[in-house]
């Protein structure tokens, strides 16, 4: 008896350990039977525009059983540039780059990963959108002070595709938080947010925002114009929507109990996204709220509303 529940802990230690692992890099799967770019992307909590850049696959491109794709690691900024539109959108006049040429197995994905750049940042930088395929030989303009020769990043490409770790669906772990939090204050009551004077807390890290505490099923209300990007579970965040306006700026709701729009729905101020997911660490009624421009988090409170 002690000798089985000892082989139960180890085997549920071994379980966590790979699950850990596969949190922190990119992972592998190969394609099952009956799969497709869209129920792979829900089985691992990420859009189906991240995994098409990650592989390098254009929207006519049809996967095969057998098929090895890279599994990308979580990034709700490069969820939110892969599932907007450019139009409106602008990189920074100085920043200074310099030429990167495409080497063989190379993405978008991973050249902006091993340049230290946002997707959202490389394709703005080289004029192309999230549909785009890149080409052997293609000339990109990447970060100056990211690359210093092609050849160290096709090296560095190589070694991270070795490290790459064969993941499947029943390993999926949420995302560790290494965010910082800042104090919680009661909102001021000038200042319009997607839930009714909450609670905000800021919240740091690799993306910022604030998380809103409101009431039990409260409704989350959208507070800028514009058309619905995206909609769907996305790993570390739960059930989250996007929505792009006029000026080109992504309003991130994020952490939904429920939601009531659909992909291509223009919404105005005021009008009901859905309600307020339940925190499962803390038990609270509460959304995390982003706002990004050009790829980059900007304070949600600065954010024009309309």
């Amino acid at each position: 008896m002690n000798k089985f529940k000892l082989n139960k802990k180890l085997l549920l230690s071994v379980s966590l350990f790979f699950s850990l692992i596969f949190l922190f890099a990119d992972s592998s799967y190969k394609v099952q039977k009956g799969d497709t770019l869209y129920s792979i992307s829900k089985k691992f909590q990420i859009t189906v525009q991240e995994l098409r850049a990650a592989n390098n696959l254009s929207e006519n491109d049809v996967i095969k059983a057998g098929q090895n794709l890279v599994i990308p690691t979580a990034d709700i900024s490069n969820a939110v540039s892969l599932n907007s539109s450019n139009k409106n959108q602008k990189v920074d006049s100085n920043i200074k780059t310099s030429t990167h040429i495409v080497q063989k197995g190379e993405t978008l994905y991973r050249i902006a990963k091993n340049n230290k750049m946002s997707v959202s940042e490389l394709l703005l930088l080289n004029n192309l959108d999230s549909s785009s395929v890149i080409k052997v030989g293609q000339k990109l303009k990447v970060r100056d002070d990211s690359v210093s020769a092609n050849v160290n990043v096709a090296k560095k490409d190589d070694s991270t595709n070795n490290s790459e770790k064969s993941v499947t669906s029943e390993y999926l772990a949420p995302a560790p938080d290494t965010r910082t939090y800042g104090n919680t204050i009661q909102a001021d009551k000038s200042t319009v947010w997607p839930l009714k004077n909450p609670k905000v807390t800021y919240v740091k890290g690799k993306v910022s925002g604030v998380q809103l505490v409101g009431n039990k099923n409260e409704t989350v209300n959208c507070i800028m114009a514009g058309t619905v990007m995206y909609v769907g579970v996305y790993r570390g965040f739960g059930q989250v929507l996007f929505v792009q306006s006029q000026t080109g700026l992504i309003y991130a709701y994020t952490g939904l109990g429920t939601i009531d729009v659909k992909k291509g729905d223009y919404v105005v101020s005021g009008n009901k996204l859905g309600t307020a997911g339940v925190d499962p660490i803390t038990n609270k009624n509460q959304i995390t709220f982003m706002v990004f421009q050009n790829g980059q988090p900007i304070d949600p409170a600065k954010a024009p509303r309309n």
